[in-house]
């Protein structure tokens, strides 16, 4: 994959009864703040930027996270965006509008 910055927006919902979603929520924000990837967190996803391989590595450390420390059942919506000739970023899409 090209090295070009692509855009994605991930949202994890938690299926689990053992704590508030929200819990599990903010551990995986976490993780994709200490990533040191640029990103925006919302009300219900959070966008991330970077090279190909730097957004499926949040993506999986995530996941991994998730796995790793218990968490019984997730949703994990990934949407993409890649542009094969070059950058892509979320504010290109919104600037418009701010």
């Amino acid at each position: 994959m090209h090295n070009h910055i692509i855009n994605a927006s991930v949202q994890i919902v938690p299926v689990v009864r053992d704590r508030h979603p929200y819990e599990w929520v903010d551990e995986a924000i976490a993780i994709i703040q200490r990533s040191g990837i640029q990103h925006e967190v919302g009300p219900f996803a959070t966008v991330l930027e970077g090279t190909y391989e730097q957004v499926m590595k949040v993506i999986h450390d995530v996941n991994e996270y998730l796995y790793t420390t218990g968490c019984a059942e997730w949703i994990a919506n990934v949407q993409i965006q890649i542009r094969s000739g070059g950058d892509i970023t979320g504010l290109e899409k919104v600037e418009k509008f701010r």
